[in-house]
This record gives C-alpha cells, sequence and structure tokens, in this order.
C-alpha cells in the first residue's frame, strides 16, 4: 500500500533510530498488523489499544512526515 510506504520510510529515515531497543520490537509487531489496520491507527482513524504500540504509532505520526 503506497501510503503505508510513504509513511513508513519517512519514520524509518527520521525517527526510527531514536527508538529504543523495546520500541524497535513494538514497531516490528506493527508491521506484523493488516495493512488496513495499520493505516487506520496511522491516519488515526482508530487507536490502537495496546499502550506500547500507540506509543509507536504516536513516534510515527510525529517524525513520519516532515
Amino acid at each position: 500500500m503506497l501510503e503505508l510506504d510513504l509513511l513508513l520510510e519517512g519514520f524509518l529515515r527520521r525517527g526510527y533510530g531514536a527508538l529504543d531497543a523495546r520500541q524497535q520490537r513494538d514497531f516490528q509487531r506493527l508491521l506484523e498488523l493488516p495493512d488496513q489496520e495499520l493505516l487506520d491507527y496511522l491516519l488515526g482513524s482508530k487507536q490502537a489499544k495496546d499502550g506500547d504500540l500507540a506509543h509507536v504509532i504516536a513516534c510515527i505520526r510525529h517524525t513520519a512526515v516532515p
């Protein structure tokens, strides 16, 4: 999905390196979600119930778009 690629690519360039090891594992867990669910989280139309995932989603949303 192009939208996901663009959001995640921006985050990988500008924000991923600032995550600690646990947050990087949480990011990997996010990548296992179905594309549409992940996109809904990143666009804010759904909220993650898992607090650790919600934190990483917030990081992505904050840094993916300059």
